[in-house]
């Protein structure tokens, strides 16, 4: 197996540092370290290559790699609302022409940073 899909088997985590007035990037089950940088998507390309030189070390040393936290994730979740919000997106939905889920889907995605 090559070295980049080995490495994309790992959780790389981005986020905004305050203490640090930066973006910090981290490979949880890789690294305790991290990359830091202004610029998110420049941090997460440099955290990706740190990945990928991790684990070709870990290759040339002969070490074992830790094991991967990546998870596979079915798509479905329970969500416990209030009657208030299911009513308000029932309602939403309703007219829409769309789906009740697909209204929370469309909710839920607007309340996320894009990676």
């Amino acid at each position: 197996m090559k070295i980049k899909e080995i490495a994309d088997r790992y959780a790389k985590v981005v986020e905004w540092s305050e203490e640090d007035s930066c973006f910090v990037g981290r490979i949880p089950a890789l690294s305790y370290g991290g990359v830091h940088g202004k610029d998110r998507a420049k941090v997460f390309a440099e955290i990706c290559q740190a990945a990928e030189e991790i684990v070709a070390l870990h290759m040339e040393d002969g070490r074992r790699l830790p094991a991967s936290k990546a998870k596979k994730y079915s798509g479905n979740f329970l969500l416990r609302i209030t009657p208030g919000l299911h009513e308000a997106l029932a309602l939403e939905a309703e007219k829409s022409g769309k789906s009740l889920n697909a209204v929370a889907v469309d909710a839920l995605r607007s309340g996320l940073q894009p990676a």
